[in-house]
């Protein structure tokens, strides 16, 4: 199997928050990987910039700690990292005012793609596209690439759409979300369009029920307060897990376009129906033995904020009516691990009796940590003494199936090359952020509302009892999170 590299064409990049931690643990090492493996030009620019006053020496040398310690690879190619800083400059620049801008225009080439990063907090966006639009560095080949969270709810998502829009039309946003990046997301596009095994089977007749799960053995250490202000509503479902929805449930698109894609997965988003309370556990990791609990880490002995959020939700169209997705994510769970179950239905006459209502096929599509994709089938057991039936898994894991090829390619490795090409197909666009906003704020609102505080669990347990419930009454069961 070759592997191929597609070069782009010369580019200047602008990562504002260059010094920040998302810059130094993913954006650059992403972008040296790239220009490592011969798909960045030598002739790239990535200009950094930040309010932190330091030299362009300091910054090479704040980069070349930084891949050395986030990729760590990087330091056996010394000549690699020579050349790659040399794409690199620095500017030190007020988001907000006006120091620096010239600075940063005269690093900028006029007919290149300009593509500007801004991994800063939302409350600059505006503040930068106005600032890009009134020193004229907002071109028509320019590309604004903005982080999550997109909005705390649907009025500020609507507020950041119209900062947005005021200088760059939707065809130049890009709306990051790492998940659409990882490998066996896109796979399970594929997985779904490219065989015609699965898409006569992918749909209320012949699949009984959907679970799709993130979870994180970790807690919020570190990061509590600004946990604090989102949860695990606003942090993961509202954005990653919708995603993972949207790809599992969508028609298909007429063609593997941009907008083709959006628009199926909004149309999806559209007929979720609203989610009573009783389709829905919160929970909270408490205190134990010694180890802080979640309102330790958040520094608020009174907080609301769940770490853990479970939902029954139900898709009001042809394809779907009937068939449940479950979807669950928390923080100090049992593992990490982030799945979508497809569970079939039973054959409508089993003739194995001691079968019946076992369920055993599933086809389990898995992100992380080790990405692949399992199918859990009936066999016969070997041996003689009559007809013993069993399960198995066909598994196919990325990295054994596919060897050295298959290397793991960080998701903002994709991502941000996908913007120099200019193709938005795994970013959310503004109508799909707002749709998302306006289903899940109800729910939200509805906690607030009650200032019911959500159920304790125990860290390294698959959540609260609520949690389990949400199945058990339906005489179904969550996956087991594998320690």
């Amino acid at each position: 199997m070759v592997s191929r590299v597609i070069p782009v064409a010369p580019f200047d990049l602008v990562l504002f928050g260059a010094t920040g931690d998302l810059a130094r643990r993913k954006i650059i090492p992403g972008l040296f990987h790239r220009f490592a493996v011969g798909q960045m030009p030598a002739d790239a620019r990535i200009i950094g910039a930040a309010r932190s006053e330091m030299t362009h020496d300091a910054f090479l040398n704040l980069i070349r700690d930084s891949l050395e310690e986030f990729a760590p690879k990087a330091a056996a190619q010394p000549d690699k990292i020579a050349a790659f800083l040399q794409t690199l400059r620095y500017v030190c620049l007020d988001a907000t005012g006006k120091a620096g801008w010239d600075d940063l225009g005269q690093h900028l080439r006029p007919e290149t793609v300009r593509a500007f990063y801004l991994s800063v907090s939302p409350r600059l966006f505006g503040d930068i596209a106005d600032n890009l639009n009134t020193q004229g560095l907002a071109t028509p080949q320019a590309r604004i690439v903005v982080e999550k969270p997109f909005g705390h709810d649907l009025a500020s998502a609507k507020a950041l759409n119209a900062d947005l829009r005021r200088v760059f039309d939707e065809g130049q946003i890009y709306r990051i979300d790492h998940y659409l990046g990882k490998e066996t997301v896109q796979n399970l596009m594929v997985l779904r369009f490219a065989n015609a095994l699965w898409e006569p089977l992918w749909n209320a007749t012949h699949i009984d029920h959907v679970q799709i799960t993130v979870a994180e053995s970790l807690g919020v250490e570190g990061r509590g307060e600004y946990y604090d202000r989102s949860g695990a509503m606003r942090d993961m479902v509202q954005n990653h897990l919708m995603q993972l929805l949207c790809l599992t449930a969508m028609e298909p698109p007429s063609r593997f376009k941009p907008d083709a894609v959006r628009d199926e997965k909004l149309k999806v988003i559209e007929a979720l129906d609203p989610v009573p309370p009783d389709n829905i556990a919160r929970g909270q990791y408490r205190a134990v033995k010694g180890d802080g609990g979640y309102r330790d880490h958040a520094g608020d002995p009174q907080t609301r904020t769940e770490s853990f959020v479970a939902l029954k939700v139900n898709i009001s169209n042809w394809r779907w009516a009937g068939t449940p997705f479950y979807l669950r994510t928390g923080k100090k769970l049992r593992a990490r691990s982030s799945e979508i179950a497809i569970t079939f239905r039973d054959p409508p006459h089993m003739i194995f009796p001691k079968m019946a209502g076992r369920r055993g096929n599933a086809l389990i599509i898995r992100l992380q940590p080790d990405e692949g994709i399992t199918l859990r089938t009936t066999i016969k057991e070997p041996g003689p003494g009559g007809m013993r039936l069993v399960e198995a898994a066909l598994d196919l894991t990325f990295a054994e199936a596919l060897g050295p090829h298959a290397e793991a390619q960080d998701a903002y490795e994709r991502l941000v090359m996908d913007v120099i090409r200019g193709d938005q197909t795994l970013f959310m666009r503004g109508d799909e952020v707002e749709a998302a906003w306006t289903w899940v704020d109800p729910m939200i609102n509805g906690w607030e509302e009650s200032r019911e505080s959500p159920a304790p669990y125990d860290p390294g347990s698959a959540g609260p009892e609520d949690a389990l419930m949400l199945l058990h009454r339906d005489g179904r069961r969550w996956r087991d999170l594998a320690p």
